[in-house]
């Protein structure tokens, strides 16, 4: 979708560009798996980045990233697991700058949100949180950064939570899961979303009709600003052809 007045991009992925179960159902038969990211960036226009989350990389790692993938290609990434898994939030500076200066910014134009996914067990306390979102760096090497916030607790489903993103400028991850709980409050200039709940007996992993749905909403939310929309967990092995088949429809 390309941009007009506050129209944003709708940007659709997957989880990762590693995962065997893909070789010769997405990727073909014959690919070279350091091939892998360079054929998956033309066949969807985002991917979420799950092992920042658990790892940091080297700044080479993130330039051979962004000079693999296409103009236009957008990478979301999973904040280390050392920023939101702590009792104390206020004291986790060190891991974020850890984070934010381990190199993101050789991504250049292809870095996109990042997302700082928080535990089940992590409940909302205002005092916290905020101390949290006053580490989270506006920009990088004058690279503006999107911040959104992947909350997995039902106390965030409080005024006082949504009140806090908006003032910080962070988005809520809006999450169809059976699990989490869902959040829909639009509370900055773009949408999150990560859509969970793919079928392995759907060739698709949604059926026509929910596809459908999901190209609606994600026309929505656009009007709105830039939509990043991921098909992650359910039936992953059913997630490329749902994005392929959100895509088409858009």
């Amino acid at each position: 979708m390309s941009a007009t007045s506050k129209q944003g991009h709708i940007y659709v992925g997957i989880g990762g560009w590693t995962f065997e179960p893909w070789r010769g159902t997405f990727y073909p038969d014959g690919l070279t798996q350091k091939r892998e990211l360079e054929y998956a960036s033309r066949q969807m226009t985002s991917i979420e980045v799950n092992g920042t989350y658990y790892s940091t990389f080297k700044p080479p790692t993130f330039a051979k990233w962004r000079d693999e993938t296409p103009d236009g290609f957008i990478f979301a990434l999973k904040a280390s697991r050392y920023c939101t898994n702590r009792r104390d939030l206020g004291g986790a500076g060190e891991a974020v700058s850890r984070f934010i200066n381990q190199g993101i910014a050789e991504l250049g134009d292809r870095l996109g949100p990042i997302n700082w996914q928080f535990m089940e067990t992590k409940k909302f306390d205002p005092t916290d949180m905020e101390a949290f979102l006053k580490l989270l760096p506006p920009e990088i090497g004058g690279q503006p950064l999107r911040h959104a916030l992947e909350v997995r607790n039902e106390s965030f489903k409080d005024p006082k939570f949504i009140d806090l993103a908006r003032r910080y400028k962070v988005a809520v991850v809006f999450a169809e899961s059976e699990g989490f709980p869902q959040i829909a409050e639009q509370t900055v200039d773009f949408t999150y979303a990560r859509l969970m709940r793919s079928q392995d007996d759907v060739e698709t992993g949604y059926e026509a009709p929910q596809l459908d749905h999901w190209a609606q909403q994600a026309k929505a939310w656009a009007k709105q600003g830039d939509a990043f929309v991921y098909f992650i967990s359910g039936a992953k092995v059913r997630n490329p052809a749902a994005a392929k088949a959100l895509i088409e429809r858009l």
